[in-house]
């Protein structure tokens, strides 16, 4: 007789984030790429929202895609020829499912994107990318060999590709598939109450303690941006005061993720079930005092917490 065997290994999809070291024609080709992708998302929306004010049946994919090729051989809009096409058929793959999305209730209606909230887009298709980690870069259509900061190994077949941009930066973040062993759950389960004074309290009695990023460069924070505020708007000497001002922010969310990274994984990794209570931390935090011409409720009450 034989016996069976459990199969104890499993397909992982991860990420890996670098930042690009581009030269100022790549910098220029990326946003023009990024600004050629949120302009198709913004004209695929209106249309759809002027077909659905008409009483017409909203577009699906192909036909937006179908549209696309008439976009981009148009005298109008020739300009879209220049971005490669993966990333623009992304784009409209990102609204159809924003329009599932809403009408399956998981998020809001989609909404019009603005230039810098944010500006990326997505290469599909590994057999167009090369990735020589050996010399620290990646090859992407229309930008080619771009160098990046390689800070680890990436690990698996490369399925997909996101360039985007933040705080003046671009980055690179890519998508990997590989199989490892299942891993083994270790300890046994644990509850976690979120609060504010403590960032997590375990039902073990062991806790973490809030990581207060903000009030570490709340001083740093506040000079620049007063900085600022004596500068002429869009002059550039207010441009270079903005930028000082992102830097802080993106040094503040940095921190915040790093620390959440760790104690996350440090939970996951001692407890085979892990339980949350479902609260908004963020509502626990908002001031309850209001405004003098409408003040708060309950005030004293939500004091407490």
């Amino acid at each position: 007789m034989g016996v069976d065997c459990k199969n104890t290994s499993m397909q992982r999809l991860q990420a890996y984030k670098y930042e690009l070291m581009p030269t100022g024609q790549q910098q220029r080709d990326m946003r023009r790429f990024a600004g050629s992708c949120r302009f198709v998302f913004n004209k695929a929306l209106a249309l759809q929202k002027a077909r659905y004010e008409r009483g017409e049946k909203k577009l699906g994919y192909a036909g937006l895609c179908k549209l696309l090729t008439e976009w981009r051989n148009s005298a109008e809009t020739a300009w879209l020829a220049d971005a490669p096409v993966h990333p623009l058929q992304q784009t409209l793959k990102d609204l159809e499912r924003a329009y599932t999305n809403f009408f399956a209730r998981r998020a809001d209606f989609p909404r019009f994107k603005k230039k810098g909230q944010p500006d990326s887009f997505r290469y599909p298709d590994p057999k167009q990318i090369k990735l020589d980690q050996a010399n620290s870069r990646i090859f992407l259509p229309k930008l080619g060999w771009l160098r990046y900061r390689n800070s680890r190994e990436v690990l698996g077949a490369v399925k997909n590709i996101t360039v985007s941009q933040s705080c003046g930066k671009w980055f690179v973040s890519i998508q990997t598939e590989r199989e490892v062993e299942q891993p083994m759950p270790k300890g046994g389960a644990v509850g976690i109450d979120m609060g504010i004074t403590r960032f997590a309290t375990l039902s073990d009695g062991t806790f973490h303690a809030p990581l207060n990023s903000f009030k570490r460069h709340e001083a740093r924070l506040r000079k620049a941006q007063q900085a600022m505020s004596r500068k002429t708007k869009f002059s550039n000497n207010w441009k270079k005061a903005k930028s000082r001002i992102q830097r802080i922010h993106a040094r503040i969310g940095n921190a915040r993720r790093d620390y959440l990274h760790k104690a996350t994984t440090t939970i996951s990794q001692n407890h085979a079930m892990v339980c949350l209570e479902d609260l908004q931390v963020r509502n626990m935090s908002r001031s309850a005092a209001g405004t003098p011409e409408t003040p708060g409720k309950n005030v004293r009450a939500k004091s407490g917490l």
